[in-house]
């Protein structure tokens, strides 16, 4: 009887033995299965950012982005992979559909800071965040059509410089200078029409003025042009418009440096001889009154000078090396005033 109980026991014993030892096995492999469960879902993660989700390296940062009214999803979503703002298409669209989307996503212009994942450009296009916030630029008084294509072109995303000037030539003066806010895909035309408004909003205040002037609204803009540039405090030029106008009724010529200044470019340090003779029509030396056209856009207060000039017997002015104008009725007086202030 005892040996079979000593054997009973030995067999329990290799029992358990065996249960350990199978208990033990299966918690290793199932532990190597958990580390092979998440390495293999860290790799499929990993390539599923890396070519899904990421943003591309050529992701359009500060560029205009545009999705064209009435595409389909799959165009839209096609147009952003070839622009570098998404890497998958497929993905592009699995998102946006989760986001209820599909089919109201927001047409327009685009503009982001930094690049996105797929799931950010989804989400702002699915709802609109167009990412344009109005741009702030100043136009100074007297500038140039030229000028200002430079200025907007620089910050307008939209807008063509060349084009610009095209359109805006005929309009020289008729542009107002101001502080303007323009969106960012803001383009030429609408430049354009936004400084023109404003010029004949402000055209309305000097009415009056123009009406009991002798002078036409497009020759007091021309002055108005002028008189920006000779001075810089609003008594000079009422000063300054008065003498310019009798020069004109004299039939004297303007004899301005400033239109140089439009057409070549220079000031009256640069100016030669040869600068002085010739035949352009804006040369005032040579020709009589006023020159053909404006040469910048004058402000509202020059507008007001032109049309409304101190009353005087002055024919001359000059500016001292203080910026102080002394004001002149002969040639004589003139010379004289240039000797004693200028040294010349």
């Amino acid at each position: 009887m005892q040996p079979l109980i000593d054997w009973l026991q030995k067999f329990l014993d290799s029992s358990d033995r065996l249960q350990s030892e199978l208990s033990e096995r299966w918690r290793l492999h199932a532990n190597r299965r958990t580390v092979l469960f998440l390495v293999s879902a860290g790799i499929v993660v990993t390539a599923a950012y890396l070519t899904m989700i990421q943003p591309p390296r050529t992701f359009p940062v500060d560029q205009l982005v545009s999705v064209r009214e009435g595409a389909t999803l799959s165009e839209i979503a096609a147009q952003l992979r070839e622009d570098g703002v998404i890497r998958s298409p497929i993905a592009f669209r699995i998102v946006v559909t989760v986001l209820g989307h599909e089919k109201t996503v927001h047409a327009g212009d685009y503009l982001f800071k930094q690049p996105l994942d797929v799931f950010s450009v989804a989400r702002a296009i699915a709802i609109g965040a167009f990412g344009l916030e109005p741009i702030r630029i100043r136009i100074t008084e007297g500038a140039t059509t030229r000028s200002m294509a430079i200025i907007y072109g620089s910050q307008l995303l939209r807008f063509d410089p060349q084009s610009f000037l095209e359109k805006a030539k005929p309009l020289e003066g008729y542009l107002f200078p101001d502080t303007y806010f323009f969106l960012p895909n803001a383009t030429e035309d609408t430049v354009i029409k936004t400084m023109r408004q404003n010029f004949d909003l402000h055209e309305t205040e000097i009415a009056p003025l123009v009406a009991s002037s002798s002078h036409s609204l497009s020759d007091i803009v021309i002055m108005a042009s002028i008189v920006e540039r000779e001075a810089r405090n609003t008594a000079d030029r009422k000063m300054i418009a008065g003498v310019l106008w009798n020069r004109i009724k004299r039939g004297m010529a303007l004899q301005v440096d400033v239109t140089f200044l439009y057409t070549l470019g220079k000031g009256t340090f640069q100016l030669t001889m040869t600068d002085l003779r010739s035949d352009s029509p804006y040369n005032t030396y040579v020709n009589k009154g006023l020159p053909p056209g404006p040469i910048g856009s004058p402000s509202l207060d020059s507008l007001k000078a032109a049309a409304d000039p101190t009353k005087s017997d002055y024919l001359f002015y000059l500016a001292d090396n203080h910026g102080v104008t002394h004001f002149s009725k002969t040639y004589e007086q003139h010379l004289r005033y240039k000797r004693l202030y200028l040294g010349s």
